[in-house]
C-alpha cells in the first residue's frame, strides 16, 4: 500500500502544478504529461531593456544593506539614494536627462544620517518624502527642471520618532497624509497641512518591515520582525486581523486590489523563498503557499491591479518572474520570467500614467545595478501588432487627483481613488499645490523628551560626537570653575590685606 502511495505522490504534485493526464494513442493505457495552458492576454508579456543611452550611468548607488528599494520614480523625476560621507543624500534627475551623470551633480543632502527610504507624493510630482537614520522625516520641494545646486533646506522637517526611521508611505487617496515607521516599533501618521503627527500606531513588538494600503486606504497591512502579519484600521490603530507566521516567515506584503486578498513574500521553514496568499478577513491560515526557489535574497512583490499581474523580483538576482492572479483556485498562474545577468539592489516603478501606451507597455521598472553604478529601465510589454489604443489592457486607472482632504479622511471618510483614462495620453497637470505649514515654536513631547528643544542623537557617530562635545564642555566648565575659585581666594586675600593695612588702622 505504501509503495503505491509513493508512486502516486509525484503524479499528484505534478497535477497541482498544472499538468493534466492524457491517454497516449497506442500506448497500452499508459498516461502522458502535457502542460495545461490557461488562455491569457498577458501570457506572452516580455521584458525589454532600454538602450544604454536611455539608462542613467555613473551613479554612486548606496551600499546600505537596509531592505528597501532606494529608488523612487514619477513622470518627471528619478530619485536614487547615493553613497555619501557625513550624512545622507539622494539624487533627483529629470527623466529626460539620461546618459552619464557628472560626479558633482547636485544632491538633496540635508539629512545628518543615512537616507533609508524615499517616496514621491502621488498627487504633487515635485514633492518627495525621505526618512533617515537621524530620526527625522523630511519633505522636499524639487524645482521644475531639477536641481541646479545642492539642496539642504527641506520645506518641512518632522520629528517624532525616537530611533531611526526605515519606511515612509503616502496615503493612496488622501492629500498630505504620510505614514512613517521607525525602529522604535511605532507608525506615525502625519498631517502635512499642519506638520504634526495626528496618530501613533503602537501595536508592533519589533521592527516593521513593510507597509501596504488597500485601494481606498481604509486598511493598512504590515509585516514585522516579530513574524506577524497584521491588518490595521489606521485611524484608530486597532488590529483587525493578525497572523503568526511561524512556517512562512513574512518579509513583504501587498494588497491584491479589490479582491480582499493579501500577498506576502517570505521564507519557508526549509529556508526556501516562498509566496503566500491570504484572505484579509481571516488570517488564520493562508489560502495557498507556493515555493519559488532556494535563493537567499529578499523577494520584492509588485502588483498591478489593472492587469491583475504580480511581479516577483529577488534582491541580488537579475530575474523578474510574473504571474496572473485569479480569484479562484489555483490563484496563481505563472506567465514568464525576465532574465538578466545583472543583479538588482532595488527597483523603482513608474506610475501607470507615465507608461508608453503606444508601445503596449503595461509596467516599467527602474533597476538599480550597484556594481555598474547604473539605473536600467525595463519595460514589460504586451506584444500586439495593432498600433491603436488597446482598451482591454488599459482600463481606467488611479490618477493624480486626491479623493479626500486630510480632515475628511481623519473624520472617518473613505473614498476610492479618482480614476482617469490613458487613451489620449495623460498630460493634465495636477491642481494640488503643497503649502508648508507655518509652525510656531512649541513642544512635541515623545517619551518625556521635547524633540524640538532636545533633538536626540540620531546615529552612533552623532552620539559619539555629542559625548565628546559634552566631555569638552565639562572640562571647560571645571577649568572655569577652578579659575573662579583662585580669583575668589585672591580677592579674599586682597580684602584681608586691605583691612590690616596701617592706613585703615589709623582711621
Amino acid at each position: 500500500m505504501l509503495r503505491h502511495l509513493l508512486r502516486l505522490f509525484p503524479l499528484l504534485q505534478n497535477y497541482q502544478e498544472g499538468w493534466l493526464l492524457f491517454p497516449v494513442p497506442g500506448g497500452r493505457g499508459e498516461m502522458s504529461w502535457r502542460p495545461q495552458y490557461r488562455s491569457s492576454k498577458f501570457r506572452n508579456v516580455y521584458g525589454k531593456v532600454a538602450n544604454r543611452e536611455h539608462c542613467f550611468d555613473g551613479i554612486p548607488i548606496t551600499k546600505n544593506v537596509h531592505d528597501n528599494h532606494f529608488c523612487a520614480v514619477n513622470t518627471k523625476f528619478l530619485a536614487i539614494v547615493t553613497e555619501s560621507a557625513g550624512g545622507g543624500s539622494f539624487l533627483v534627475i529629470p527623466l529626460e536627462q539620461t546618459g552619464r551623470i557628472e560626479p558633482n551633480y547636485p544632491k538633496v543632502c540635508g539629512h545628518q544620517g543615512n537616507v533609508l527610504d524615499i517616496k514621491w507624493n502621488p498627487f504633487i510630482e515635485n514633492i518627495i518624502a525621505s526618512c533617515s537614520e537621524d530620526t527625522s522625516v523630511r519633505i522636499w520641494e524639487i524645482p521644475e527642471g531639477g536641481l541646479k545646486r545642492n539642496m539642504t533646506e527641506a520645506v518641512l522637517e518632522l520629528y517624532g520618532h525616537s530611533r531611526r526611521v526605515g519606511l515612509v508611505e503616502w496615503h493612496p487617496t488622501t492629500a498630505n497624509i504620510l505614514f512613517s515607521a521607525g525602529y522604535d516599533y511605532k507608525v506615525l501618521i502625519w498631517n502635512l497641512d499642519t506638520g504634526e503627527p495626528v496618530k501613533m500606531i503602537d501595536c508592533h513588538s519589533d521592527v516593521i518591515l513593510c507597509m501596504s494600503f488597500n485601494t481606498d486606504g481604509s486598511l493598512l497591512s504590515t509585516t514585522c520582525k516579530d513574524k506577524k502579519l497584521r491588518v490595521i484600521e489606521p485611524r484608530s490603530g486597532k488590529v483587525l486581523q493578525e497572523a503568526n507566521c511561524k512556517n512562512h516567515r513574512v518579509n513583504r506584503v501587498v494588497f491584491i486590489g479589490n479582491m480582499k486578498r493579501l500577498l506576502t513574500t517570505g521564507v519557508s521553514r526549509w529556508n526556501t523563498r516562498q509566496i503566500a496568499l491570504w484572505d484579509q478577513e481571516d488570517l488564520s491560515m493562508p489560502l495557498i503557499e507556493e515555493e519559488i526557489d532556494g535563493l537567499s535574497g529578499l523577494l520584492f512583490p509588485f502588483y498591478d491591479a489593472d492587469t491583475h499581474m504580480l511581479y516577483l523580483a529577488g534582491k541580488g538576482d537579475g530575474n523578474i518572474r510574473y504571474y496572473e492572479i485569479n480569484t479562484e483556485k489555483p490563484y496563481f498562474t505563472y506567465l514568464m520570467e525576465f532574465r538578466s545577468p545583472a543583479p538588482q539592489k532595488g527597483l523603482g516603478v513608474m506610475p501607470k500614467h507615465g507608461l508608453d501606451v503606444s508601445a503596449c507597455e503595461v509596467f516599467r521598472f527602474y533597476k538599480l545595478i550597484t556594481l555598474k553604478g547604473l539605473i536600467e529601465p525595463v519595460s514589460m510589454i504586451v506584444p500586439r501588432r495593432s498600433e491603436t489604443y488597446q482598451e482591454d489592457i488599459y482600463p481606467m486607472t488611479p490618477g493624480t487627483e486626491p479623493a479626500l482632504t486630510p480632515d475628511e479622511w481623519l473624520s472617518g471618510m473613505n473614498r476610492d481613488p479618482i480614476l482617469m483614462s490613458l487613451k489620449e495620453g495623460y498630460k493634465k497637470a495636477s491642481k494640488v499645490v503643497f503649502k508648508a505649514p507655518i509652525r510656531e515654536k512649541k513642544s512635541v513631547v515623545v517619551n518625556g523628551i521635547d524633540l524640538l528643544e532636545n533633538v536626540p542623537p540620531r546615529t552612533e557617530n552623532e552620539l559619539l560626537r555629542m559625548f565628546f562635545r559634552q566631555q569638552d564642555e565639562i572640562r571647560r566648565l571645571k577649568n572655569e570653575l577652578s579659575q573662579k575659585d583662585i580669583k575668589i581666594r585672591q580677592l579674599q586675600l586682597e580684602l584681608k590685606n586691605l583691612h590690616n593695612s596701617p592706613k585703615n588702622n589709623e582711621l
